[in-house]
C-alpha cells in the first residue's frame, strides 16, 4: 500500500504543479495582452497628440497664451521754415485688458482654471484713474474677446500708476499721441489725425504716407490669469518713425495774419476772412490764415465748418482786383500802350447790357493808370473790347485762373473760368472787371506774385523739404516756372497798382505801409446766390498787393466774407497794411531809402470816399441770352442794371 500511495501523491503534486504553471502562463499572457493594449492606446494617443492633432493643439495652446500688440509708429513732425514745431508726437499711456482673465478657463490639458479677478472690482479701480464709467469698463472686461482697450493716450504718469496696481488681465503700453504745441496757430493748414495717427485734415492727410512711418508689433505669452510669462515668448518688431516735414510757413507771419483775420471779423461783423502771404520769386507760402479758426488739440468741440482752409477751398469773384490782369494782357498784346488815352464816360453798353462806373463823372480823357487808380469799370471794358475774348481767356489761364495751381492741398479749388465757346455776349465785359469768374485767395495771390516777379509765374508750395535721420534738410523739388507776360509789361502794371494805393483818387489808400512803397488793388464783389441765378445782397471785400514796389519781396492777399460795410478799400486794405508791415519786419526787408517814400497821415474821410468808388457788382450774364459773337440785333433785350459793377 505504501508504494502505490506515494506514487499517486507524487502524480497529484505533479498535476497541481503543471496546472499552476499553465495558469501562470495564461495570466502572464493576459497581462501581456492587457499591457500591449494599454501601450497601443497610449501610443495611439501620443501619435494623435504629437502627429495627427499636433498643429491644432499647438495653435490652441498659443491662442491661450499668446498676445500680439500693435505698436504705433512715431509720426513725423511738422516744422515751420525756421524750425519751430507746429505738430509733434509725445508718448502717452494706453491701457488694455484681456477679458479671458475674468472668466473661468482651462489649461491645454483640460484642467479648470478659475478667473484671475473680478471684473467689477477691477473696473471700479480703473474708473477713478481713467475717467471712463465703471459700468462701461466692466462691460468691456466681460466681453467675449481677447483684447480690448480700457483707455487710450492717457498721461504717462497715470499709466504708471495703473501699472503699479498689477491688476489681473490689465496691461499698459506706450503709444504716441499727436499734439499741436501752438494750439490754433495754422490749424487749418496743419490739420489733424485720428486717435490711431491717421491723417484726416490739412497737411496731415496730404502727406500721411510720408508722416505715418511703419508700425511695429510686440508678441508676448501670458498665463491664464493674464500675467506675462517671464520665460515665455517675447518678440519685438520695432516701429519705424515717420519723416519730418519742414514747411514754408513762417510762424510769426502766420500769427500776424491770423490775428488780423480775427480782428477784421469782429470789427466788421463778417462771416469769415482769409489772409495769404507769399514770397515773390520762390512760390513759398509764408502764411495761410482762415478765420474763424479752431484748436486741433480740441477739435471735437469745434465747428467742422472751421476746419477748412478757406484760402484754398473757398471760391469768390475777384472783382476789381482782376483789372490789373486785364491791363497786363492788353499791354502785352500791344492793343494799348503806356501813352494810350481813353475817353471814358459814365457807362458803356455791350451786348444790350449797360455797365457803369460806381460814381458819376463826365466824359473825360484818362490814361490807363487813371483807369486802374479810379477802378473804372467802363475804362477797363473799353480796353478788354480791344483785346478780345480769346486773348483775355488765354492770359487769365496763364495767370492761373480755371485750374489747380498744384499746391496739392486737400480741397484745393481750381476756381471757375468757362471756356470761350461758352461765353455770352456780355461775358467779355463781365469777366474783364472780375465777375462771372471764380477764384480762391491762392489764385489771387499767385497772379499778383507773377506781376511782382517780372511776369514769371512760380508754382506755389507749402513744403520746403524733409528732414532725414541725420537731421539735415533735403530740399523739395524746385517749383515749376512759366513766363506769362514780359518784364516791361509787369513793370508798367506795377506802376499802375502803386497809383491805386498812393494816388489822390486811389481806392486803396488805407493799404499804405509806413516806410515802404506799396502796390495793390481793391475789390468789392457781390456774392452769387447759392443754388440760384443772380446775386445775393451780400459781398466779398478783397485787397491784394505787394511791396516794396521797386524790388517786390512779399505778396499779401486778403478776403473778407460778408462784412458791414463791404468796400474792399475800407475793410480789406487795412488788413493788408497790418499784415504786410508785420511780414516785412519779420523778413527784415529794409525800408525804402528815398526821402519821399514815408507815408504821411492819411485823410480817413477822403480815403473812405475814394474806396466807395467801387460799387456792387453788375448781375452776371443771362443764361438765356445768345452766345458771344451773336449780332446785337439778334440778342434779346436786357434790362439795364442800376448797380454799377465793381
Amino acid at each position: 500500500m505504501t508504494g502505490p500511495s506515494r506514487r499517486d501523491a507524487r502524480g497529484t503534486v505533479r498535476t497541481i504543479r503543471h496546472t499552476a504553471r499553465q495558469l501562470g502562463t495564461r495570466r502572464i499572457r493576459w497581462l501581456l495582452v492587457i499591457y500591449g493594449l494599454v501601450f497601443l492606446v497610449c501610443f495611439g494617443q501620443l501619435t494623435r497628440i504629437q502627429v495627427v492633432d499636433a498643429h491644432d493643439l499647438a495653435d490652441r495652446s498659443i491662442a491661450q497664451r499668446a498676445r500680439t500688440i500693435d505698436l504705433a509708429a512715431t509720426r513725423g513732425r511738422l516744422y515751420d521754415r525756421d524750425g519751430d514745431v507746429l505738430a509733434t508726437s509725445v508718448q502717452s499711456a494706453t491701457v488694455y485688458a484681456d477679458p479671458r482673465a475674468f472668466r473661468d478657463g482651462e489649461t491645454p490639458s483640460g484642467e479648470p482654471v478659475p478667473a484671475a479677478g473680478d471684473p467689477g472690482e477691477v473696473a471700479r479701480e480703473l474708473a477713478g484713474l481713467t475717467g471712463v464709467d465703471a459700468g462701461e469698463l466692466e462691460a468691456r472686461l466681460r466681453s467675449d474677446a481677447h483684447f480690448v482697450y480700457v483707455d487710450r493716450q492717457l498721461d504717462w504718469e497715470v499709466g504708471q500708476q495703473i501699472e503699479q496696481l498689477q491688476l489681473p488681465g490689465i496691461g499698459v503700453i506706450s503709444e504716441p499721441e499727436r499734439v499741436y504745441p501752438n494750439s490754433s496757430l495754422a490749424g487749418q493748414v496743419v490739420g489733424f489725425t485720428d486717435i490711431d495717427g491717421q491723417g484726416l485734415q490739412g497737411l496731415e492727410v496730404q502727406y500721411d504716407q510720408l508722416l505715418r512711418g511703419r508700425p511695429g508689433q510686440l508678441a508676448v505669452e501670458q498665463a491664464p490669469g493674464g500675467l506675462d510669462i517671464a520665460s515665455g515668448l517675447r518678440e519685438l518688431v520695432p516701429s519705424e518713425a515717420g519723416t519730418d516735414l519742414v514747411l514754408t510757413l513762417d510762424r510769426e507771419i502766420q500769427h500776424a495774419a491770423e490775428r488780423a483775420a480775427a480782428d477784421v471779423i469782429e470789427e466788421y461783423s463778417a462771416k469769415g476772412a482769409g489772409v495769404m502771404v507769399m514770397e515773390v520769386g520762390t512760390g513759398d507760402v509764408l502764411a495761410m490764415a482762415s478765420a474763424p479758426t479752431y484748436d486741433p488739440n480740441e477739435r471735437s468741440s469745434a465747428d467742422p465748418e472751421h476746419w477748412r482752409n478757406r484760402t484754398v477751398t473757398d471760391v469768390f469773384e475777384p472783382g476789381s482786383t482782376q483789372k490789373a490782369l486785364t491791363m497786363a494782357a492788353a499791354i502785352e498784346e500791344g492793343v494799348v500802350t503806356p501813352d494810350t488815352r481813353l475817353r471814358v464816360g459814365e457807362s458803356i453798353n455791350v451786348g444790350g447790357k449797360s455797365f457803369t462806373d460806381a460814381y458819376s463823372h463826365d466824359l473825360e480823357e484818362w490814361s490807363l493808370t487813371d483807369v486802374v487808380e479810379r477802378s473804372s469799370n467802363v475804362g477797363t471794358i473799353m480796353v478788354a473790347e480791344e483785346l478780345g475774348q480769346q486773348r483775355l481767356d488765354d492770359y487769365l489761364r496763364g495767370f492761373g485762373y480755371g485750374r489747380s495751381l498744384g499746391l496739392g492741398f486737400p480741397g484745393e479749388s481750381a476756381g471757375l473760368l468757362m471756356p470761350v465757346d461758352q461765353w455770352w455776349q456780355t461775358s467779355l465785359p463781365t469777366i474783364a472787371i472780375g465777375h462771372g469768374v471764380g477764384v480762391s485767395l491762392l489764385h489771387m495771390a499767385n497772379s499778383y506774385a507773377t506781376l511782382a516777379n517780372d511776369g514769371v509765374s512760380v508754382q506755389p508750395r507749402v513744403v520746403r523739404g524733409t528732414v532725414g535721420e541725420d537731421g539735415r534738410l533735403t530740399p523739395a523739388t524746385a517749383p515749376a516756372e512759366e513766363r506769362v507776360v514780359s518784364p516791361g509789361t509787369a513793370q508798367q502794371v506795377r506802376g499802375m497798382l502803386e497809383s491805386a494805393v498812393s494816388g489822390e483818387r486811389a481806392t486803396g489808400q488805407r493799404a499804405q505801409v509806413a516806410g515802404y512803397r506799396v502796390a495793390g488793388k481793391t475789390g468789392t464783389a457781390r456774392k452769387p446766390n447759392d443754388g440760384a441765378r443772380g446775386y445775393s445782397s451780400e459781398y466779398v471785400a478783397t485787397f491784394v498787393g505787394f511791396a516794396p514796389v521797386e524790388n517786390p519781396e512779399l505778396v499779401v492777399a486778403v478776403m473778407v466774407d460778408e462784412p458791414r460795410p463791404f468796400y474792399g478799400g475800407i475793410v480789406a486794405a487795412p488788413v493788408f497794411s497790418e499784415v504786410m508791415g508785420a511780414a516785412l519786419a519779420q523778413r527784415r526787408v529794409a525800408p525804402d531809402s528815398a526821402s519821399g517814400t514815408l507815408v504821411q497821415a492819411i485823410d480817413a474821410a477822403a480815403a473812405d470816399r475814394a474806396a466807395a468808388a467801387e460799387g456792387p457788382g453788375t448781375e452776371p450774364d443771362d443764361p438765356g441770352s445768345l452766345p458771344a459773337g451773336t449780332p446785337a440785333d439778334q440778342s434779346p433785350a436786357v434790362e439795364e442794371e442800376d448797380p454799377a459793377s465793381d
